[in-house]
């Protein structure tokens, strides 16, 4: 199984669960995304569609052809992502704190106190190199605040909570980390008024047929509980549950509540079988570039083949 972290964080935000995992008998690998730790830094890829693209890749570099996707927060996006693109690959998904990404646009939309909340701060991050000095200022003091405003009050005052922030402040301070973080967020908001977010919206817009699990620690203010309710509107077999006495880093704030509820959920739900996944979703063909398409290409080479020989 495969688990992504959320944005600010990189793979360690998953260290209860991948020794809890492996002690079950599960082969539990946690990453980087894109652009985030020890991995490269490209100027680009931050939509949907690559990000979607990387977790296929990966599961199939680590030597699977299909695994569970475990994501909190833009990891769990990337989750909704893979499991609609890339259908055969996925055999079912855990959500932490990250709605389908259809039900976190309606309730923003159309929830004031959603809006409030999410709309606002994203919407900060927008404008370029502005963003990139504000999170790394003051030694990534943003990063700070950002644990601050959404972790449980009881997990604040603890040695762990001490140790996560000062971590996770180092990781954004690694060259470039910045910039390729508030991408993720950049696509996210631009996409919206472009025919390539156009695109990808449409295609979220069909119904999954594979276990989903989607958790929320009770006490997040971010992440409000009727957008992580509303995904069963996309996933046919979504279990919601609520963690009590977690924030918006509920695998981090109640690791042991967390990994049981995974654990359940692994021993309840049967994998979705390939047929299931391939018969309930259309296929779906990535992005292309607008100067290359197989179209195109074969176009050219039978142009080629009709014109004269010069003599």
């Amino acid at each position: 199984m495969l688990l992504l972290h959320g944005f600010g964080e990189f793979w360690w935000s998953w260290r209860h669960q991948l020794t809890a995992l492996a002690d079950a008998g599960y082969r539990a690998v946690a990453v980087d995304l894109r652009g985030y730790g020890d991995t490269d830094k490209p100027p680009r890829g931050y939509d949907g569609w690559t990000l979607a693209g990387d977790t296929n890749g990966l599961i199939r570099a680590l030597g699977h052809t299909s695994a569970t996707l475990i994501g909190h927060s833009d990891g769990g996006l990337v989750c909704w992502a893979t499991a609609t693109l890339h259908p055969r690959v996925v055999d079912r998904i855990v959500v932490v704190a990250s709605p389908h990404p259809r039900a976190l646009r309606h309730r923003a939309l159309r929830d004031r106190a959603q809006r409030s909340q999410f709309l606002v701060p994203f919407l900060r991050n927008q404008l370029p190199r502005l963003g990139e000095r504000q999170v790394t200022r003051d030694d990534a003091a943003f990063i700070a605040d950002y644990f601050a405003h959404r972790a449980s009050a009881s997990w604040r005052g603890t040695e762990d909570y001490a140790r996560t922030v000062a971590l996770n402040r180092s990781a954004m301070l690694i060259p470039n980390v910045a910039h390729c973080s508030l991408e993720y967020r950049r696509w996210a908001y631009r996409s919206q008024f472009r025919p390539d977010g156009w695109r990808f919206m449409e295609l979220m817009d069909q119904r999954l047929h594979l276990p989903v699990l989607a958790l929320r620690g009770r006490d997040d203010p971010y992440i409000l509980s009727d957008a992580m309710a509303d995904g069963h509107r996309w996933a046919a077999h979504q279990t919601y549950r609520q963690i009590e006495g977690g924030g918006h880093f509920v695998h981090q704030e109640q690791p042991e509540a967390v990994t049981e509820a995974i654990l359940e959920f692994l021993r309840s739900e049967p994998e979705a079988t390939t047929d299931v996944a391939v018969r309930k979703t259309r296929r779906i063909r990535p992005e292309r570039s607008s100067w290359y398409s197989p179209a195109r290409f074969a176009a050219r080479i039978r142009r080629s083949r009709r014109a004269p020989v010069g003599r």
